[in-house]
């Protein structure tokens, strides 16, 4: 009788603990952002805070603009586990200043990333690793309705990207190289020209961006403009159509970061420590979100997958404890 009311008791101790931490912690509304990789981390932190911490969690659509008025006008939601701050710099900027809006962690540690890009395949055949590299080689890029001319995928047609594509492909004399720009007519356009050349092992050279699903599908190396980023000339040139003298520029590394509120930061406990050391590479990602194509996964699916194939890596984010926790609910 002694031995079961201790052990009674005991259970009700854990009990009443873990009722604390739920309350503690307490509902928490994520922005569900409308693109895969923001979708995945707000199910992969929607299963670690409930099952870890012992939140309520709760997720919101979101976007850029929106989610960030939203939380800066109104405090809601309470966190945007992916937000792209380069748009939103000068007023994010503000928020944290005033002290509406607290920065966590940087949850792309490699940050958004676009540029052109070959396959791997041939970058090492080939030595191809910056702009002057590729420049030397128009005959490895089949694909040009002039067959004597390289071929170079740009993007569809109401893409910024399209306009600074075009422009630094004036700047880096691409042309005088024996290049010419192809239009991928769309963004399955772009994937399949890249998928059917890799597919053959030929050539592929155009613009695109990571994380994504097809780069974490092809293994494909990002070639090195050989130039610093210039905000003042692409400003005033590079992203401008038809500017008429573009100069050689690099495009920024988009910066990509957990934003919370003020009023969510003072209450979160060590839920803030999670939000702040979590963080995963373009490459890491990038397999999830080839995963999710591949089988036509939701975003929860994404999430699941991650967690039960990748614990080397979101075991880092969290404390023993809660990653037993985490790993006994899946």
């Amino acid at each position: 009788m002694k031995k079961l009311f201790v052990s009674v008791a005991a259970t009700a101790l854990i009990g009443m603990a873990s009722s604390a931490m739920a309350e503690d912690c307490g509902t928490i509304t994520v922005a569900e952002m409308n693109w895969a990789s923001a979708g995945a981390i707000a199910h992969i932190d929607k299963i670690i805070l409930e099952n870890g911490y012992g939140c309520t969690v709760e997720l919101v659509t979101g976007d850029t603009m929106p989610t960030f008025t939203s939380m800066n006008e109104k405090g809601e939601p309470d966190m945007a586990p992916e937000l792209w701050i380069n748009a939103i710099r000068e007023p994010l900027d503000k928020a944290v200043a005033e002290g509406s809006l607290i920065i966590g962690g940087e949850v792309l540690n490699q940050g958004g990333v676009e540029g052109f890009w070959v396959p791997t395949y041939i970058a090492e055949a080939n030595d191809i690793h910056t702009i002057a590299d590729v420049k030397k080689h128009p005959e490895l890029f089949p694909g040009a309705e002039d067959e004597s001319k390289g071929a170079f995928f740009t993007c569809p047609t109401g893409w910024n990207c399209r306009i600074t594509t075009g422009n630094l492909f004036r700047a880096f004399g691409f042309e005088d190289a024996g290049f010419e720009l192809v239009d991928s007519g769309s963004a399955a356009g772009l994937d399949g020209s890249l998928a059917r050349a890799y597919e053959r092992n030929e050539g592929w050279l155009g613009y695109y961006w990571a994380p994504t699903a097809i780069l974490g599908k092809y293994d494909m190396t990002l070639l090195d403009f050989e130039v610093e980023h210039n905000k003042e000339e692409w400003d005033k040139c590079t992203s401008i159509e038809d500017c008429p003298d573009p100069k050689p520029n690099a495009w920024s590394k988009s910066e990509v970061f957990t934003v919370v509120t003020d009023e969510f930061s003072e209450k979160a406990g060590p839920t803030m420590d999670y939000i702040k050391g979590r963080t995963w590479d373009n490459n890491t990602v990038g397999k999830v979100l080839a995963w999710m194509s591949d089988n036509q996964a939701t975003n929860e699916d994404g999430a699941y997958y991650f967690l039960e194939n990748y614990e080397d890596v979101w075991t880092k984010w969290v404390s023993p404890e809660v990653a037993e926790k985490v790993k006994a609910a899946l």
